[in-house]
């Protein structure tokens, strides 16, 4: 079942590489693996799939230690929201972060990461469709943000968003497009299940795919 979902997503992105003239091998496809067992992680990683999303930093120290022991060559995503107070265990425990978004947190890890004498590639997250519910820097405050960060030595590898629901995605992929052209940024974390093919024809360099590659998540009891 996962290596049938993982051929289907890449076959998806292939062909959406192809029709934009990209190169499938310059996109990376992350496994969001947020609320899902080890049990259910060991088959895709079985399948040949090294690249995971966590959106918890207590989480994934559940999980992951034992599996990189058993894939050393996997890499590790923190894709949700990071607070201040976590950062010295992000730093430890994930290779890239998606969500810096704000100043106290940019601080904190540049902290941990000159203590630990860990660079980790950082994404600013945009809050792209100005959603007050949801994470990320406001548009206009990404180039005093990307300024800040490499002022503090940080490798900030580009921009990540979420557009909102139940819109068309494509201007608003369109958009962090230009958001990181402007500020000298090649990377694009954009497009998860419902609209990777959509992001990679635009950009994306990042996919972040949950259900498409899992299945849907488990309805909570009660």
């Amino acid at each position: 079942m996962a290596k049938q979902a993982l051929k289907e997503i890449t076959g998806k992105i292939e062909k959406a590489a192809r029709i934009a003239g990209r190169k499938p091998s310059d996109i990376t496809l992350i496994a969001v693996s947020k609320t899902r067992s080890s049990d259910d992680i060991r088959p895709l990683l079985e399948a040949g799939q090294r690249v995971f999303g966590e959106n918890r930093v207590q989480e994934a120290a559940d999980k992951w230690p034992a599996l990189k022991a058993d894939y050393p060559d996997s890499k590790l995503h923190m894709i949700g929201q990071l607070q201040s107070n976590k950062a010295a265990e992000a730093v430890a425990l994930f290779d890239y972060i998606h969500s810096l978004d704000r100043p106290s947190l940019l601080k904190a890890l540049a902290k941990e990461m000159d203590r630990q004498d860990r660079r980790i590639p950082c994404f600013v997250q945009v809050n792209i469709g100005e959603e007050p519910q949801k994470g990320g820097c406001e548009i206009a405050a990404v180039p005093a943000l990307v300024e800040q960060a490499r002022k503090a030595g940080l490798n900030i590898a580009g921009l990540m968003a979420i557009p909102p629901d139940d819109s068309n995605p494509a201007p608003y992929f369109t958009l962090l497009a230009k958001l990181a052209r402007d500020q000298g940024l090649a990377g694009l974390s954009m497009g998860m299940s419902g609209d990777f093919e959509s992001a990679v024809k635009l950009g994306a360099t990042h996919v972040r795919v949950g259900t498409a590659l899992f299945g849907p998540r488990p309805t909570p009891a009660g």
